[in-house]
């Protein structure tokens, strides 16, 4: 289990009209890239939690309930679960977001939790396609951090991480990962979500090692419970940008 901290908490005025009327549930605020499948908005919502909103449809990474309202938020048309751990694979959100046309991808462990619910299963190294996008799953493991019975937060070959390919434009989710070898095969990545917390994923020297291996052009620290910005940033250097 781990400790959690809200990073931005949704606020349900978002999805209502300025009547206070109901209206249909809106998209968060967030960063505009534009790549060769059309612009992608990319809306971190708190803690490991993700939104994206691409071509009129919403991806949710690691809905966590306790840092967003998913009923306010526009239902996933596709939805990623990097592993089974609490607070990336919450029912209370999952299910509040999920439809009976929503495409779920999940590691192993996390689809074994998600019955009656169809479930693609996708392990380290394997990928799947998406009305045109590309969702490759790379390893996401602790390399340091352990329980105190010895074993790893994090077991190599259970956890995912997800490189998007929006055609040459990728986007990684870090999931709960440390700095591992495999990120320098990843290096040139357009945006990175990296999770920096203890005891459970990296310290501020291991994140900007994983920063200087991956070199993404954008990078959002996610999964924090403190971050200096401008520490982080000097530390990475100019060619990547701290979001």
């Amino acid at each position: 289990m781990k400790k959690w901290a809200p990073l931005l908490i949704l606020c349900a005025a978002w999805a209502c009209s300025s009547d206070g009327g109901d209206s249909e549930p809106s998209a968060a605020p967030g960063d505009k890239y534009s790549t060769p499948l059309g612009d992608v908005l990319v809306s971190p919502l708190g803690h490991g939690s993700v939104m994206l909103s691409w071509n009129g449809k919403t991806i949710q990474i690691d809905p966590f309930s306790q840092v967003a309202d998913y009923t306010q938020l526009p239902p996933a048309d596709l939805l990623l679960i990097t592993h089974e751990h609490y607070d990336h694979l919450d029912p209370a959100a999952w299910k509040a977001t999920v439809t009976p046309d929503t495409q779920i991808i999940a590691s192993a462990k996390a689809a074994e939790q998600m019955g009656p619910f169809t479930v693609q299963t996708l392990n380290n190294g394997n990928s799947a396609s998406w009305n045109g996008l590309t969702i490759q799953a790379v390893p996401a493991y602790n390399l340091w951090h352990k329980r105190p019975d010895g074993g790893f937060f994090h077991p190599k070959g259970e956890g995912n991480g997800y490189i998007l390919h929006f055609g040459d434009f990728r986007l990684y989710i870090g999931g709960d990962t440390e700095n591992i070898e495999e990120m320098a095969s990843w290096a040139g990545t357009d945006v990175a979500f990296l999770p920096k917390n203890l005891p459970y994923t990296m310290t501020d020297e291991m994140f900007v090692d994983a920063a200087k291996r991956l070199q993404p052009k954008n990078l959002y620290p996610y999964h924090y419970e403190q971050a200096d910005k401008e520490a982080l940033q000097q530390a990475v250097g100019d060619k990547i940008k701290i979001r």
